[in-house]
């Protein structure tokens, strides 16, 4: 069981180019293949990973490893998520360091921009169907998004506020 957990967060490190929001695509496959944590799981993960300190991607390795088989499970998942990572760093920046200014790389690396912009917004629209079920998460939704558009207030505000208006109307 450990293998696998690590293999396949070692896959979604290795792949998910672009931060952590990239990752949320590939955490919903491995709701489809394993019985680790449901989509509804995998949301209310989101969710935590979102509104705690550290990186998205660390955060819901650690939380999907802790679902699936405990403590050792969120060490062995964060593990496989992080090693593509070290070793990518490394490699990159020695390349960097030789090919920085070469037209060729700087191509490579625009191209690759709207792709990692598509799983974002792949991720986005798997997030909005489980969690926009009802009129009133819509309507949350609304508001939350009005206000961020208009009052450029600190993230850490958002994220009192839904948690307390998740408290008052006991969502």
């Amino acid at each position: 069981m450990f293998g696998v957990l690590f293999y396949e967060f070692f896959k979604i490190g290795l792949f998910a180019v672009g931060g952590g929001l990239v990752t949320i695509p590939f955490l919903f496959d491995l709701t489809h293949r394993f019985n680790w944590f449901t989509p509804e799981q995998l949301a209310n993960m989101i969710a935590v990973a979102e509104s705690t300190p550290g990186a998205l991607g660390i955060n819901m390795a650690t939380f999907a490893g802790f679902q699936a088989v405990g403590v050792w499970g969120g060490i062995i998942a964060t593990l496989g998520l992080v090693t593509p990572s070290i070793f990518i760093i490394i490699l990159i920046s020695e390349f960097l360091n030789k090919h920085a200014c070469d037209v060729w790389l700087q191509n490579i690396l625009s191209s690759a921009r709207p792709a990692v912009l598509a799983l974002i917004i792949s991720a986005t629209l798997q997030v909005a169907e489980i969690s926009l079920k009802s009129a009133l998460m819509f309507g949350i939704f609304v508001v939350f998004a009005i206000m961020m558009y208009f009052y450029k207030k600190s993230p850490i505000f958002y994220i009192l506020l839904s948690a307390a208006t998740g408290v008052i109307l006991e969502l």
